[in-house]
């Protein structure tokens, strides 16, 4: 495959851990009627000619499929374990009906380790009428090549935790990022899109907020930048108006393509 072709990315979801409305939440945000300001838990998935990557398998991700008309998945990569990241995990076996063969899971030994505990099932024999995901788990060693594309997981930090980060030529993928090593952030440079979690306006000991991301967005100077894994403290239309040149809020359901 050539490295020019085009892709096409859709947030299936941009919401933090919580979602956005959260339960019980009253807020402005919450009760909101602008769509934008609906989230579920993040994930994106690549379009890329005849294949498609998911990366991360959200909460909600069987719906999230739906809304976006997503009817087969070749490989999915896991950005880290949390809860938010790994709970769609079940709803992969719905594409193995169409699909012959397992489908590849990709992830940091550590990440994979958890994902082996918490869906144990998944990985034992079953009678012929169980249903189960069918996946092999591919742990991460250097740079991947998936389907004649290369990929290059980038390490970054959530509080104490490293999480993967995904570069594809020049776009990259960060969720749940607190801080970017000096090295991680070289290999994050010369991107014409970059997608990077933004939680909110207040600081956070695991993520960025808005102004902490933008500042990041200076250092690593990508043509295009997107928001994601917004928490419900944040009003779509207020802040998206406000923010630089070059930078928007991602929403559930938008389409991009680099």
């Amino acid at each position: 495959m050539d490295d020019d072709k085009d892709m096409k990315i859709t947030f299936l979801g941009t919401g933090t851990s919580y979602g956005v409305p959260m339960v019980g939440c009253e807020c402005r945000v919450c009760t909101s009627n602008n769509p934008k300001n609906s989230r579920t838990r993040s994930s994106i998935i690549i379009f890329d000619g005849e294949y498609n990557i998911l990366i991360d398998a959200a909460t909600e991700l069987r719906i999230q499929c739906l809304k976006n008309s997503v009817k087969k998945l070749d490989a999915v990569l896991l950005t880290h374990s949390h809860a938010d990241h790994v709970l769609g995990f079940d709803d992969l076996r719905h594409f193995n009906r169409k699909r012959k063969t397992n489908i590849p899971v990709y992830g940091s030994v550590d990440t994979l380790n958890s994902v082996y505990r918490m869906f144990s099932y998944a990985f034992k024999e079953v009678s012929s009428n169980g249903s189960k995901p069918k996946v092999t788990l591919m742990p991460i060693n250097g740079k991947l090549d998936l389907f004649g594309r290369e990929v290059i997981p980038i390490d970054v930090m959530h509080g104490q935790e490293m999480v993967t980060a995904y570069r594809f030529d020049k776009f990259a993928y960060i969720t749940d990022v607190s801080q970017i090593p000096q090295n991680s952030v070289e290999k994050l440079k010369g991107l014409d899109l970059l997608i990077i979690a933004a939680l909110r306006n207040t600081p956070h000991e695991k993520h960025l907020s808005i102004e902490q991301a933008i500042s990041m967005v200076d250092v690593l100077k990508p043509k295009q930048t997107f928001f994601t894994h917004i928490a419900h403290e944040i009003e779509h239309e207020e802040t998206n108006n406000n923010l630089p040149s070059g930078i928007k809020l991602a929403y559930d359901g938008l389409s991009v393509e680099v």
